[in-house]
């Protein structure tokens, strides 16, 4: 039996499409206030299961016969206020995961982050080889998810049959608003501005087809990051302002204008109770020009990346 863990969020729904497509045969991991996405509802190769992977009793019994796991359920928040919450879903749910695979000697595709992987050499592009040095200005997400794949590294020392991706920022038509949709959002709203920094992109398709030709591999002890390219965000926003037939942004924003932009939306969430629509950790990472490798999993799987100009469209198309 395969398990999916967050299989009603984004990535886990394309992947459970992918591998029902295969006709595969697929236990699904949902919380009790989760909503099952319309395109999985009526597909007969699913079996629902309530279960939290911070509650390890439910968790337990989501592993009968389970032979492979792909665990892609985490929180992701840049509010500072978050930060417990990303701790305990982010690295005690994975060690909770981690356990139970150990237990039952299940195979595990574990979804990091680029987020957890290091800072390349200055005119490099950072590769799997790049490891997370600490700093006291990274974000709570970041940290999370390094120590969340570190849980995974553990297991692995202990002789557990696994393999790690680092996806980069995925972008795909099901995504709606949320997410990386919103970036579309801001672009379809009439953001004027952009940040002079860059970062790995990859469609959804594609992050869960590597996801699944690792699985069936036999690849262990590994990571791959997961980017079919590095855009500058002012690109980035020009063909997503092309997919919606609408000017671009033209106005460079210099870090001190996001310094007031982060504090006056810190100070709108006082009063609106909403988390702010720009936090401070979300501001600075926008100025990092990060470029990522895929020569490692392209050699590994042989994946060929769907180019980002027809996945943008595809999600233009999909939110007009």
């Amino acid at each position: 039996m395969i398990l999916v863990t967050g299989a009603t969020g984004f990535l886990g729904a394309e992947l459970i499409t992918q591998l029902t497509a295969q006709n595969l045969n697929v236990r699904a991991l949902k919380r009790t206030t989760s909503i099952i996405p319309d395109s999985l509802k009526e597909n007969k190769l699913i079996e629902w299961f309530v279960a939290d992977i911070n509650e390890t009793e439910s968790l337990a019994d989501a592993f009968e016969n389970v032979t492979q796991v792909y665990h892609c359920a985490a929180f992701i928040s840049f509010d500072p206020k978050d930060k417990a919450k990303l701790l305990k879903i982010n690295i005690e749910g994975t060690s909770n995961i981690v356990n139970l695979c150990a237990e039952h000697q299940a195979r595990l595709v574990h979804v990091s982050s680029i987020a957890a992987l290091g800072n390349a050499k200055k005119g490099d592009q950072v590769t799997e080889k790049d490891f997370w040095e600490y700093d006291s200005k990274v974000h709570a997400y970041a940290i999370s998810k390094y120590e969340g794949e570190m849980e995974v590294w553990r297991g692995i020392a202990e002789g557990l049959d696994a393999v790690i991706v680092n996806p980069a920022v995925i972008i795909g038509k099901n995504a709606g608003f949320e997410g990386s949709g919103a970036i579309f959002k801001l672009v379809k709203d009439g953001l004027k501005f952009y940040t002079d920094g860059a970062t790995g992109i990859v469609d959804v398709a594609d992050v869960a087809k590597a996801m699944i030709l690792l699985m069936q591999s036999e690849i262990t002890a590994e990571r791959y990051t997961l980017s079919a390219d590095n855009l500058n965000y002012k690109d980035f926003f020009a063909e997503i302002a092309k997919g919606f037939g609408i000017k671009p942004p033209k106005i460079e924003a210099k870090p001190w204008m996001l310094g007031i932009a982060w504090r006056a939306a810190k100070l709108a969430a006082l009063f609106t109770q909403k988390a702010p629509a720009l936090t401070r950790d979300a501001a600075r990472s926008s100025f990092n020009l990060s470029y990522y490798s895929n020569d490692k999993v392209k050699k590994a799987i042989n994946i060929n990346f769907k180019p980002l100009k027809e996945s943008i469209l595809e999600v233009c198309q999909a939110l007009k």
